[in-house]
């Protein structure tokens, strides 16, 4: 549990433990491809809560053949038919991959519930469904790790307004994500029932508290670190060839050809 009366991390504090943290992600990476393993990490919480920045800090390190983000738009309606933990199967991870999903098959318990864009007897069916789903992963031996990632209303109402004076973040405001300021009761007791349910054995709940995104996202990396039992798989051994040498080739003039303009010489 995060110490709420802990001092801000400085800067170059954070950056040190990032840059270690997303080394040791890296070694993870590679013995997840070595060992052929499966890794789903689940991110969830409340709307400007921290998730897409402890998601980016995750994976800006890795390769993105081996861990990818699974990000889905709201259902098809050929999706909505569909029994409701299938489009979420499909984006599963094959051995030796990493899925990130930035929310996911939980969005039935918060905010289909909250909204009214499920019915009562899909929410009830959800909860009963979702705990075998997640058995079946792990018995199937995916490494399955769910993180809610936790807010206080007064850091939330703090990041909307930002968000929504700053143009390179107003894309991440939605309408749904402004109501959600007057749904804050009832998503906190869907998120408790949503727990209830799904906090099980196999695939236990973590929660980041997160009104200190840097604190929050190093947690979050150190945890995951700590619950997959990876070890430092040895590279292979490279070496830079030699270069031939030239057998005569030329470029071809710079004029038969367009160049981007130097929009640098400007500055």
């Amino acid at each position: 549990m995060t110490d709420k009366n802990a001092e801000p991390l400085s800067r170059k504090t954070y950056e040190a433990e990032l840059q270690r943290l997303q080394t040791e992600l890296a070694k993870m990476q590679e013995w997840v491809r070595a060992e052929g393993a499966r890794l789903v990490v689940v991110f969830e919480g409340r709307d400007a809560a921290g998730k897409g920045g402890a998601i980016r800090r995750v994976t800006e390190r890795l390769n993105p053949r081996i861990a990818r983000i699974a990000a889905l738009p709201k259902p098809t309606e050929r999706e909505r038919t569909q029994w409701y933990f299938q489009r979420y199967v499909e984006h599963l991870p094959a051995a030796g991959e990493i899925v990130l999903f930035d929310r996911s098959w939980y969005n039935r318990a918060g905010v289909e519930r909250v909204m009214g864009f499920c019915t009562k007897e899909e929410h009830q069916l959800f909860l009963r469904q979702c705990p075998i789903f997640e058995r079946m992963l792990v018995e199937d031996g995916i490494l399955l790790r769910k993180y809610w990632f936790s807010v206080s209303d007064t850091v939330q109402q703090e990041r909307f307004q930002r968000r929504l004076e700053d143009p390179l973040r107003r894309w991440k405001l939605s309408p749904m994500d402004l109501e959600s300021i007057t749904r804050w009761e009832a998503y906190s007791r869907a998120k408790d029932e949503m727990m209830v349910h799904t906090d099980i054995t196999e695939a236990p709940w973590y929660i980041v508290e997160s009104d200190d995104k840097q604190r929050a996202r190093l947690n979050m990396m150190a945890h995951l670190l700590e619950s997959v039992p990876y070890h430092e798989v040895p590279p292979p051994v490279l070496e830079l060839p030699e270069r031939p040498p030239s057998t005569g080739y030329e470029r071809p003039p710079r004029d038969l050809q367009t160049y981007v303009p130097d929009h640098t010489a400007q500055l």
